[in-house]
């Protein structure tokens, strides 16, 4: 066979072609589990030293602007990890990292993180149902405090819902979950629900992001993003 001809494809194959890759290419950054419609935010895709794809950054609070970076680690799962590397030491600091590609009311979002530093704070965080950087709701591990806490901001001031106290490991990676489902919020810590919370200040779809505070170095691994009914 000439493999230097040119391949045609009749019209209904190119049709399917065409219609596989619109579903594809909304998705060139992110792994799709099929299963149960959750995505993975694909780390593994990003280029090293450049800032994430897909993400928007800002701030909630005072302080200089946050620096998120694709760095390499060995310890990741996919030897890739996203990083806040800003250390700022400005206490009423909140860098946020917002994904684009999802706004939703109720969903489920897991975060593999690690807190590498940090003198002020060593937190790391899910924001979700956010309308900007000053509104959202965000639970968060802090390895300096050793606690889990869940809380809104409201025009940029935090306040807790609830919370728990446990050993949360420096340079160890844990698993944060956030669950939002109508008023009810459920955080869960390395596999295992810790509180529940209910409050109705946001109702309506927003953006997820990934959030720490002050000058927390925090490395994200396996962002998995899933919309629930």
């Amino acid at each position: 066979m000439d493999e230097s001809r040119a391949v045609s494809f009749s019209p209904p194959k190119l049709i399917l072609i065409v219609a596989l890759a619109a579903v594809v290419l909304p998705y060139a950054s992110s792994s799709v589990r099929a299963e149960t419609g959750a995505v993975m935010i694909a780390i593994d895709r990003m280029t090293v030293g450049s800032s994430p794809d897909g993400f928007t950054f800002a701030r909630t609070g005072q302080g200089g602007a946050a620096q998120w970076t694709v760095t390499a680690d060995p310890t990741a799962t996919s030897g890739r990890a996203i990083e806040q590397t800003s250390t700022d030491r400005t206490d009423y600091r909140f860098p946020l990292a917002i994904y684009d590609a999802v706004s939703a009311t109720n969903l489920s979002v897991a975060v593999r993180f690690r807190a590498v530093a940090g003198k002020i704070d060593q937190a790391a965080g899910i924001a979700l149902r956010l309308r900007d950087a000053d509104n959202y709701y965000v639970a968060r591990a802090n390895a300096l405090e050793d606690n889990v806490r869940f809380y809104r901001v409201v025009k940029g001031r935090r306040e807790q819902l609830q919370g728990a106290n446990l050993k949360v490991t420096p340079n160890d990676w844990h698993v944060l979950r956030l669950r939002a489902e109508g008023e009810r919020f459920t955080i869960s810590y390395d596999g295992k629900p810790l509180f529940t919370a209910t409050d109705s200040t946001f109702s309506d779809a927003g953006r997820v992001a990934l959030w720490t505070k002050a000058d927390s170095i925090t490395r994200f691994d396996q962002i998995e993003i899933e919309p629930l009914p």
